[in-house]
């Protein structure tokens, strides 16, 4: 799982995008390894003060990691979730609040 993980940080490095409008973006990218070939694809927007975004992220053997979530500020404070879905089914979510 740590390669995948590898693989996943580098094919975001190397990723292309493609933009409907200025506040929506869409990115996929390829790690090839000894293993195999790994996808990601990700895609999000901004709107009123709220961004979100979703990714996939499907290693050589198939295996997909799903990550999605979203952060909101006002008045300067930001609160933010996001959800991370494993291989195996299994999901673990983290929320945060930051204020100035």
């Amino acid at each position: 799982m740590k390669t995948f993980l590898t693989l996943t940080a580098v094919a975001a490095l190397f990723s292309v995008g493609v933009a409907a409008d200025a506040n929506a973006w869409t990115r996929d990218g390829w790690a090839y390894g000894w293993r195999g070939v790994s996808h990601f694809h990700a895609t999000g927007s901004c709107a009123n003060g709220t961004c979100s975004r979703q990714a996939t992220a499907t290693g050589p053997y198939g295996r997909t990691v799903s990550r999605q979530g979203s952060v909101s500020c006002a008045g300067g404070v930001c609160t933010g979730s996001r959800t991370t879905t494993g291989p195996r089914g299994g999901t673990v979510t983290r929320q945060a609040t930051v204020s100035r």
